[in-house]
C-alpha cells in the first residue's frame, strides 16, 4: 500500500512543526513563497502549487489529494505544518507515539480502515482523558478533523466553500455516503495551532476570527441541518484571553446513524 504524508504550509516559513516529528512530511506552499521556505528548512520535501491554490485550506487540501492520487498513492495523509506529535493512553497513563513508530502506526491503521470498509479515517479530537473511551478503542460515527485525516481513494473532496469548518462538512460527506469513519479513540494530536504566544501567524490565521467561525457554522448548519450541526452554547474557556465564553467555536456534530 503507497501512503504519502503531507502537510500545507502558508506564509510561516520558520513553523513547520511536523518536520521535527515526521520527517518524511512533503511540504506544499505557493509558488511565490519559495525562496523564503528555502531559506528557513534546508533539504526538505518542498512541494510548489500554482499562485491561487493556497489561501484557502479547502482548495489546497483538494490540490495535494487530486495530485497524490494521480501519482498513485493509495491513501494520502493530510496533516497540519504544526503538528508536534501524536499522544494516547493506555490505562490511566499518558504516553507519546514515538516517531520511529509513527509510520508503521500509520501503515497498520490506514490498513485496518480499509478492512473497516472506511474511506477516510482519523483521531480524537481532544487529549483529555474523558474523550478517550476505554470500552470502545474505535467509532465509526464521529468526526474526524483536518489536524490528522488519512483519505483512501475516494472521490470526496473538501467543500471550497468552507475556508473554515471544512473538515467537520468532509466528515459528515463521508458519513452520508459511506456510513462509516474510522476514528482511533485512543490517540490524539498536539498542534500550536495558538502559537506560544496565543496567536500563531499564517495557515488559517491569516483570515480566521470569531464572526467568520461564526458564520461558517451558520452555512454548515443551513447545508446538513440544525438536528446535526448544533451550536455548542456551554461556557467554555478561551485559550487566548483565558476568560469564559458563552460559545464554542467548535459545532457539535449528531449523526443519525446507529453504530460504535
Amino acid at each position: 500500500m503507497k501512503i504519502s504524508i503531507n502537510a500545507p504550509s502558508y506564509k510561516r516559513p520558520q513553523a513547520l512543526d511536523v518536520l521535527e516529528y515526521i520527517p518524511q512530511t512533503r511540504i506544499w506552499i505557493c509558488e511565490t513563497e519559495l525562496k523564503k521556505y528555502r531559506t528557513h528548512n534546508k533539504g526538505i520535501k518542498i512541494i510548489t502549487c500554482p499562485k491561487g491554490i493556497q489561501g484557502n485550506v479547502s482548495r489546497i487540501r483538494n490540490y495535494i489529494l487530486d495530485q497524490e492520487f494521480k501519482r498513485g498513492m493509495d491513501a494520502v495523509c493530510l496533516i497540519d505544518d504544526d503538528l508536534k506529535y501524536i499522544g494516547y493512553y493506555e490505562g490511566n497513563e499518558r504516553f507519546r507515539l514515538e516517531k520511529k513508530d509513527f509510520l508503521s502506526w500509520l501503515y497498520r491503521n490506514t490498513f485496518l480502515c480499509f478492512e473497516s470498509g472506511a474511506k477516510l479515517w482519523g483521531i480524537n479530537l481532544n487529549q483529555d482523558k474523558q474523550c478517550y473511551r476505554e470500552y470502545s478503542p474505535f467509532c465509526f460515527v464521529s468526526v474526524v478533523l483536518g489536524p490528522f485525516t488519512v483519505h483512501l481513494k475516494n472521490p470526496i473532496r473538501y467543500d471550497e466553500n468552507f475556508p473554515l469548518k471544512e473538515d467537520y462538512d468532509l466528515s459528515i460527506q463521508h458519513l452520508n455516503k459511506y456510513r462509516k469513519i474510522l476514528r482511533l479513540q485512543k490517540f490524539f494530536y498536539i498542534c500550536d495551532q495558538g502559537g506560544s504566544t496565543g496567536i500563531k501567524k499564517g495557515g488559517c490565521s491569516t483570515y480566521r476570527n470569531v464572526p467568520k467561525e461564526l458564520k461558517q457554522i451558520k452555512r454548515l448548519q443551513k447545508k446538513w441541518g440544525t438536528n446535526i450541526v448544533k451550536m455548542d452554547t456551554g461556557k467554555s474557556r478561551s485559550h487566548s484571553t483565558e476568560k469564559m465564553r458563552k460559545f464554542d467555536i467548535n459545532p457539535i456534530i449528531k449523526v443519525p446513524i446507529r453504530g460504535v
